[in-house]
């Protein structure tokens, strides 16, 4: 055997030595690979051709967990010593949610109306007296004294029609004066945070709430104690359940509807059945079973011996606003409602020559059904028959045809057009109304005893149908009183994609899904759009389109589209009860404002309107963002300002605020 020296190694040809070398190399790089597919592997990276050159290098382990550190305990770390004994295992917990029990059975008992702790604020009272302030760049601070919690007296104060000295001083009652609104006067309005009842729970969110609320955010048992035996509303421990009855649903309200349908098949809702009125609504179960056929209901009722039957129905997610029929027009436009209903509302329609019925007449649509349950529609007393006979005549004289009259209802029809009234012998009464009275005017308007001429071009007669109605560009869109220097219609389309593009925005970015929106109010509401967005997104909630005062009367095309709204100064407060709403939203409204009332006393009539866990998103320019971060925080209120998408140098800003639950 020869040894090879120094010297000699030195002396073996190249080729040997290459030879060797790619020996050693291939021996390696399989030991390597091979004890890496039993551990931990090795780092090894790779270049692709399909990459363009600047590409970066790419390694074929991408995606494959190395827990590098649990190798170098193990290699570092001494061995662990061993129990005497395995310990015993941990027993079996159920951690219980209130939804499904251990026996994995659903539970109709569970909670949902607890507060996250971080929405909850603790001993408000103590904190009176102190500022809150925001910071305006370059400009110094805005500081805004707490407001104070009210009495908890007015947990549900509604400031205009609970204004006892004014309804005290009233010349008359006779006609239900008591019942509209009185507006507490300049610098006498509300100047504190109306607080919750106690125990206040988050509300039963839709569609469970249709059926059942907690009784601890309405604590009134007067209806259950009044109209129990007629089906409207129970009481089961903690809850109201609302079984879906009425005063003249004996089959249910659902039943009831599809008998109106089987009466008059013209009448087919949710197609040209869009936009209803139900009168004297009790506690909105109409409204609530008409939900599932399309077909978006107003429910008005006044404050009456009855006066929470609104709250009830705002609680369960049904639209629904404090209204009476006395002696002014009614907030809404002309023409607004496809359908009219009234069953056991307790109005006498024929007093005063009829005023209150050509009201009703006024705000339904050409062509348009009314339909009545009373008994003088069913029940043969000679007084009972005596009011349905004046009924028949006063109906004729407004040229409405009595379509159907069959068990407890009776249903007519509102003619398309004039040629009726024109053609009635000389003097009938009630006459036309005078061709310069406009009968979308209806802020503090009194009631008219004249029949409303209906437009001589058709227009509000010629709807869609639902749901190509929401984005076809009405008739009445040409009789609006706007400067427009481009197409009505344009301007139409373009809010609507306009906020299309937001509400999406709102629902990727901010996670809308994933709130509790159910009654929800545009506080100026333009064309509708924002509302018309909210139902392309699939976002399971209704909006109250409000038009202020201050600005271009859009409620007819509002109504045309088939959604609803109401006329409002936003000077003074809305006929809402306190803690009915989940979002309020607001784009350019408080800049304009700003000019006739104190910023301050919208922003409290917002608290007292929303829900503790609801959001506010206002739209508006920088001039007022900070004064409402100020006010926002003396409210108690989360709040965060953004910029627009337009970027930070816009002269937009987004206010998000979400309102916490004080107690005191």
């Amino acid at each position: 055997m020869t040894i090879l020296g120094n010297g000699d190694w030195l002396r073996i040809p190249l080729i040997l030595k290459v030879c060797g070398f790619v020996m050693m190399a291939v021996t390696f790089f399989y030991f390597g690979k091979h004890w890496s597919d039993g551990s931990q592997q090795l780092l090894f990276f790779t270049t692709t051709t399909s990459r363009a050159p600047s590409a970066v290098s790419v390694s074929p382990n991408l995606d494959k967990p190395f827990n590098l550190s649990a190798l170098i305990n193990e290699t570092l770390a001494p061995p662990p010593l061993l129990p005497s004994s395995p310990p015993p295992p941990p027993p079996d917990v159920v951690q219980r949610f209130g939804i499904v029990d251990e026996n994995g059975t659903m539970s109709d008992e569970f909670e949902v109306g607890d507060f996250d702790p971080d929405k909850v604020v603790e001993n408000w009272g103590s904190q009176n007296g102190s500022v809150a302030e925001s910071e305006r760049s370059g400009e110094g601070r805005v500081s805004v004294k707490r407001f104070e919690l009210c009495p908890k007296s007015m947990s549900e104060y509604i400031p205009c029609l609970d204004n006892v000295e004014v309804i005290k001083r009233l010349k008359s009652t006779a006609k239900g004066e008591r019942f509209e609104r009185h507006c507490p006067e300049a610098g006498r309005g509300l100047n504190c945070l109306v607080p919750p009842p106690k125990s206040y729970k988050t509300p039963i969110p839709w569609p469970k709430s249709r059926d059942e609320v907690w009784f601890f955010n309405v604590p009134h048992t007067k209806l259950v104690e009044d109209k129990g035996g007629q089906n409207w509303i129970t009481r089961q421990k903690n809850k109201f359940k609302f079984p879906g009855g009425g005063t003249q649903f004996i089959h249910g309200a659902d039943g009831y509807l599809t008998d109106i349908s089987k009466a008059v098949p013209d009448i087919t809702f949710g197609q040209h059945v869009r936009v209803v009125l139900d009168v004297g609504c009790g506690v909105a179960s109409f409204g609530a079973y008409l939900l599932s056929r399309d077909v978006l209901t107003m429910s008005v009722a006044p404050k009456d011996v009855h006066e929470n039957q609104i709250q009830f129905a705002l609680e369960r997610g049904v639209p629904a606003m404090v209204a009476a029929f006395a002696t002014h027009r009614l907030l809404y436009p002309s023409q607004a409602f496809d359908l009219i209903h009234c069953s056991r509302c307790r109005i006498s329609w024929t007093r005063d020559d009829g005023i209150l019925l050509l009201e009703v007449n006024r705000m339904l649509r050409a062509g348009g059904y009314f339909a009545w349950a009373a008994q003088p529609v069913y029940k043969h007393k000679e007084v009972l028959e005596g009011q349905w006979q004046e009924m028949l005549n006063l109906t004729t004289r407004l040229c409405w045809e009595l379509v159907s009259k069959q068990g407890y209802v009776a249903i007519w029809k509102k003619p398309v057009n004039n040629s009726c009234y024109l053609n009635r012998d000389e003097g009938t009464k009630p006459l036309l109304c005078d061709p310069s009275d406009d009968p979308d005017k209806v802020w503090y308007v009194d009631l008219k005893a004249c029949i409303t001429r209906l437009p001589e071009n058709g227009y509000g007669a010629n709807v869609t149908a639902w749901p190509d109605r929401l984005q076809t560009p009405p008739d009445r869109l040409q009789s609006i009183q706007i400067d427009a220097f481009i197409s009505r219609k344009e301007l139409f389309k373009a809010e609507s994609r306009y906020f299309h593009e937001l509400v999406g925005g709102y629902v990727r970015g901010l996670q809308w899904k994933k709130f509790r929106l159910r009654n929800v109010m545009d506080m100026r509401a333009g064309f509708g759009g924002f509302a018309a967005a909210l139902i392309e997104h699939d976002l399971n909630c209704w909006v109250m389109n409000v038009v202020p005062v201050s600005g271009p009367n859009t409620l007819p095309v509002i109504y045309d589209r088939g959604l609803i709204g109401v006329m409002h100064d936003w000077c003074e407060p809305f006929d809402t009860y306190p803690r009915t709403y989940d979002l309020l939203h607001a784009a350019g409204l408080f800049s304009i404002e700003k000019k006739r009332c104190d910023i301050s006393t919208i922003m409290l009539e917002m608290d007292r309107m929303l829900r503790p866990g609801g959001h506010a998103y206002i739209r508006d320019s920088i001039s007022v963002m900070y004064e409402l971060q100020a006010i926002g925080n003396a409210m108690g209120w989360g709040v965060n300002l953004r910029d627009t998408s337009e970027g930070p140098h816009a002269s937009y800003r987004l206010f998000i605020g979400e309102k916490r639950l004080l107690h005191s």
